[in-house]
């Protein structure tokens, strides 16, 4: 008999879309033997949805991921069309980038990358299996209060499994095709996106594919349940594209790209990305297209119950919008320009699934559509994903040792969100595999921390999107000093290189000396002064000042005091901005601080992964029905999970001073910075 094939890696990655991506080119960057494994190898990187990175929130993310030594910015500066900061009217805690990608050039780039990778294979292949150990383990002993919590728990939602999905009940030592070969493996990361039994729907139209009519993947799902993991459906969608040269632009506002462009990367030279921008396109819907999708509204599989997953919250679609929102006569629409070499503009607030005929319909009653040529349908989209709650804040599996998870697999939404957490599992799984300790960033470090903390330690039903509010720290999170805060730990991992790592240095050393100077220079009442100032409109000096006092007046900025300020060094922009920031927010900033500490000293109560919260008195049935599912790392994050009240924190407090709880070291605990 044949043997069929069998190879051996150090970490196996499923899916090459933006989660699979990140997290092979980490895992093969620390030196590991890594494959990437793709239902296509040419939809890498693929942008099925709207082809653009970045946005409100989703730009702190891909500055954070590069700063971290992840490749999503620099790819999107090598390829994007047109770059907008957004939010510049509001403070700089919530200032956005944003950059329209050529789509096609985007995939291609990130594919040479890959490729250029070394330690790093990338196979078109379909993976079918997980190869899984079962870990001997001794019966776990339960309280009474435990099993009345989880009898309550089966009740409340009998479909579910009962047994503990968090104790390690098995190590992942692999994977297996369709075709039968075998990959051994140290670790796994799965990276699935939205392709798991992936659905595309309008109308009645029912079509078994993944997104953009690519291939779906039919069988892992059954491995994954079958290994004990608990499977979600969830729902999203895409708008229609059209033919740019049917497109009437004379009816619509021009929406024009930044000048000067900023980069995404901190490793971009701004002059590179200096280049002519594509033009993107306001119009928006009326009454009549209200009318019709309302007189259609039982044709829409969301209305008419062939859809029963859950969709996105923050990307409704546009039949959604007309239903949810009666009293709004128009909903704005975006028509973006899909790459330098095609005439396919994609229609950015028209997520649909409504049949075909009622598509057209709506967009030819849009001001500027009228005539357009429709070069593809809208659809919505149906997949399989998971629990997130299934996971440590290292994103590996709590139950399968060796096993780990990032992108809509997990349960999110957005490109930005995928790859921020590709990285970090990518990077997890590369300290597995090395003996070293976990990579966790948390709440107060970045807005990584954040959505991996929401996601591994909330309950969600729905695609968990990324916003500036869901940040109680944003004003120190801003995406301008990324690299100021998160290089060192991607120095420490061995993603940042040396060279990159001392000019961020440097650039402290310069931004605290500026600081310096700028408190230590006075200036005068002088006439030239208050000239000066009645120019800028502000008000006189009735006594000397320092230089910092008056940045810190609102209509005034650093870059404003050039004429006054003869001594000032020669700073790059980038340094410059955050020399005004940190002056004109010092207080904001200075009282944000005292919060993180604040912060700190819960996260530092750590708590032991194994510990039976059923045996600690006063604690309600739902908190241990919770904690015992979620197995927090900290008091901090047991504070975060829905249903755990303040009472029951304090009861944990009281009971950990007391001994009761054992407090464990952050070794113990599994480490954080690699």
């Amino acid at each position: 008999m044949e043997k069929g094939i069998e190879e051996n890696y150090d970490v196996v990655i499923i899916g090459a879309g933006h989660a699979g991506c990140e997290a092979a080119l980490a895992a093969a960057r620390l030196g590991l033997e890594t494959i990437v494994f793709t239902v296509s190898a040419d939809s890498i990187a693929f942008m099925p949805c709207n082809p653009h990175v970045g946005g409100t929130s989703k730009g702190h993310l891909v500055r954070e991921l590069d700063a971290l030594g992840g490749e999503m910015g620099h790819n999107i500066d090598k390829t994007f069309i047109q770059s907008k900061m957004l939010n510049e009217s509001k403070g700089p805690a919530v200032h956005s980038l944003r950059a329209q990608a050529d789509k096609h050039a985007y995939s291609c780039a990130m594919r040479k990358t890959l490729e250029n990778t070394p330690h790093l294979s990338i196979r078109q292949a379909e993976v079918s299996e997980l190869i899984t150990e079962i870990i001997p383990q001794e019966p776990e002993k339960k309280t009474e209060k435990t099993e009345k919590a989880e009898k309550a728990e089966r009740t409340e939602k009998p479909e579910k499994e009962s047994r503990d999905q968090n104790q390690i009940l098995r190590k992942c030592t692999g994977v297996k095709t369709v075709s039968g070969a075998v990959y051994h493996a140290k670790a796994v990361v799965l990276a699935t996106g939205v392709y798991l039994n992936a659905r595309c729907l309008f109308g009645e139209v029912r079509e078994y594919t993944g997104p953009n009519g690519l291939k779906s993947a039919v069988y892992l799902t059954d491995s994954l349940k079958a290994n004990g993991i608990i499977m979600y459906r969830f729902k999203t969608g895409t708008p229609a594209r059209v033919d740019g040269r049917t497109v009437d632009f004379s009816k619509m506002k021009e929406q024009m790209g930044d000048i000067p462009v900023v980069p995404f990367s901190f490793d971009t030279d701004p002059a590179d990305v200096q280049k002519k921008q594509v033009s993107c396109w306001l119009t928006h819907t009326g009454a009549e297209a209200a009318k019709i999708i309302r007189e259609n509204i039982d044709r829409s599989p969301l209305y008419n119950g062939s859809i029963k997953s859950t969709g996105p919250r923050y990307c409704p679609s546009i039949e959604d919008k007309v239903m949810k929102f009666p009293d709004k006569d128009s909903h704005q629409i975006f028509v973006e320009p899909e790459g330098m070499n095609t005439h396919e503009m994609y229609l950015d607030g028209m997520s649909s699934s409504l049949p075909e005929d009622v598509q057209y319909r709506v967009i030819h009653s849009v001001p500027g559509l009228e005539h357009a040529s429709v070069v593809r349908n809208a659809y919505a989209i149906e997949y399989d994903c998971i629990d997130a709650r299934q996971l440590s804040a290292s994103l590996e599996f709590k139950n399968i040792s060796g096993l780990f998870a990032g992108g809509q697999f997990n349960g999110s939404s957005g490109y930005e969100e995928a790859a921020a957490q590709g990285f970090m599992a990518g990077v997890n799984a590369a300290m597995l595999v090395s003996g070293r300790k976990p990579f966790v960033i948390d709440r107060s470090e970045g807005y990584i921390g954040v959505l991996i903390d929401d996601l591994v330690t909330k309950e969600s039903h729905e695609p968990y999107r990324m916003m500036t509010s869901r940040s109680e720290y944003r004003l120190l999170l801003r995406q301008d000093n990324a690299d100021l805060r998160l290089s060192g730990i991607g120095h420490k991992i061995g993603l940042v290189s040396d060279e990159k790592f001392e000019k961020v240095t440097k650039k402290e050393t310069e931004i605290r000396n500026e600081i310096t100077r700028l408190k230590n220079t006075t200036v005068g009442a002088t006439k030239n002064m208050q000239e000066w100032l009645s120019e800028h409109r502000s008000t006189p000096l009735k006594k000397g000042s320092t230089l910092a006092e008056i940045i810190c007046r609102p209509e005034l900025n650093y870059f404003m005091l050039t004429d006054i300020d003869a001594e000032r060094p020669l700073l790059d922009r980038e340094t410059a901005e955050q020399v005004n920031i940190n002056i004109k927010y010092e207080g904001y900033i200075h009282r944000q601080e005292q919060q993180v500490r604040q912060f700190q000293k819960m996260e530092g109560k750590l708590l032991p992964a194994d510990f039976d919260y059923g045996t600690v008195g006063s604690l309600r049935l739902e908190a241990i029905q919770k904690l015992n599912k979620v197995r927090p790392r900290s008091i901090g994050q047991a504070s975060r999970i829905s249903g755990v009240s303040p009472a029951d924190i304090t009861v944990l407090l009281v009971n950990l001073e007391a001994g009761k709880i054992r407090q464990i070291s952050e070794d113990e605990n599994g480490g954080k910075k690699g």
